[in-house]
């Protein structure tokens, strides 16, 4: 760590808060664990210190941290994963009030949490206690939200303005329907929740302002244009359909009857192009995400550029490690849209640079 303030990202994870920050004409210093994300990292150009968040010492940081941003590990609190972080949440609980009144009791309720990943959703607020940082961003599953409130309430004690809530990324530009828990803090400006970019059907026109457009659906950001298509092989058996317009990797074949599936039950959710995706989940379900056709046959797979782009990175962001991997991350990422939209409501931004 630079004398010069920075902003610290806590399990940084991909990049979906530094791509928010870059959008901002920003950058931060990401903490994170896993060597593969670390990669992923590195190759995007994103600044990373390869460490245990929970081991990282704070007294070197003093006075260099001016912003705070922190998606803890979500797998204990998910309801892809057991969530066994329910079962630790008056541990949790107690970790945050021990914290407050200047007692760090992590190690001591470690060992009764029945997923030790659990009480990591306390780290962020063991950073802003010890750096008191000028704001904070934090993200994580709904579940969390009772968290958050009180990493708020106690935030606010410390001289904080707090909001706490859940945002849908499709309300900002994602064409995914993924909702998060949020916590906002500042010492500088009162904490609000970011305006909306968008809508489920769009708004009309008012007095206020132009209204707002529609969510984002998969075909609007994977190339397939509600226009004409051309057909490309044998004619007599129909060959394959393919959008005029889109980058090569987009949907291909007779795309608008095709559905994203996630999970593989009957009732797993299912989604057609004209709409936004559900929220991604890849954990231990990789082979569980994927295109069908509208009576149910399976197509393919979601590929890495398709997730990617619904996640609201590039196609041709370089996630590193395995497939499985690659997908791991994309599902755990922060939607840089929504990124973007938080920091912009919280950090002073005079010049702002595209993507």
């Amino acid at each position: 760590m630079t004398a010069r303030p920075q902003i610290l990202d806590l399990f940084a994870g991909p990049g979906g808060w530094s791509e928010g920050l870059r959008v901002l004409g920003l950058q931060d210093i990401g903490i994170e664990i896993d060597s593969a994300v670390c990669a992923t990292r590195t190759a995007a150009g994103h600044s990373t210190v390869c460490a245990n968040v929970a081991e990282y010492p704070t007294a070197p940081l003093h006075g260099n941290v001016t912003g705070l941003i922190a998606s803890p590990p979500c797998q204990s609190f998910s309801a892809a994963g057991l969530r066994a972080g329910n079962t630790d949440l008056p541990l949790c609980h107690q970790a945050l009030d021990d914290l407050a009144r200047g007692h760090d009791s992590r190690h001591t309720l470690l060992a009764g949490c029945a997923d030790p990943r659990s009480l990591l959703v306390v780290e962020p607020l063991r950073y802003a206690l010890d750096l008191r940082p000028e704001w904070i961003a934090l993200e994580e599953v709904p579940a969390v939200l009772p968290l958050f409130e009180h990493t708020a309430r106690l935030l606010t004690v410390a001289g904080y303005s707090t909001w706490a809530g859940v945002l849908n990324a499709a309300d900002f530009g994602l064409a995914q329907t993924r909702r998060r828990a949020f916590l906002i803090a500042s010492r500088t400006r009162p904490a609000m929740p970011p305006e909306p970019t968008h809508a489920d059907g769009g708004t009309d026109p008012d007095l206020f302002g132009e209204g707002l457009p529609p969510w984002r659906t998969m075909g609007d950001v994977l190339g397939w244009p509600p226009g004409e298509v051309i057909t490309r092989g044998n004619h007599t058996t129909g060959g394959s359909r393919f959008p005029t317009t889109g980058p090569s990797w987009a949907i291909t074949g007779r795309a608008r009857s095709w559905m994203l599936r996630v999970g593989n039950r009957p009732s797993s959710t299912r989604r057609r192009l004209d709409q936004p995706a559900p929220t991604l989940l890849f954990a231990k379900a990789l082979n569980d995400v994927s295109w069908i056709d509208a009576d149910g046959t399976p197509i393919r797979r979601l590929s890495v550029a398709e997730a990617s782009v619904l996640q609201g990175f590039t196609a041709s962001y370089p996630w590193a490690g395995s497939r499985t991997k690659q997908f791991q991350q994309i599902g755990n990422a922060v939607p840089t849209p929504l990124a973007t939209a938080v920091l912009r409501s919280l950090v002073p931004v005079r010049v702002e640079v595209s993507a």
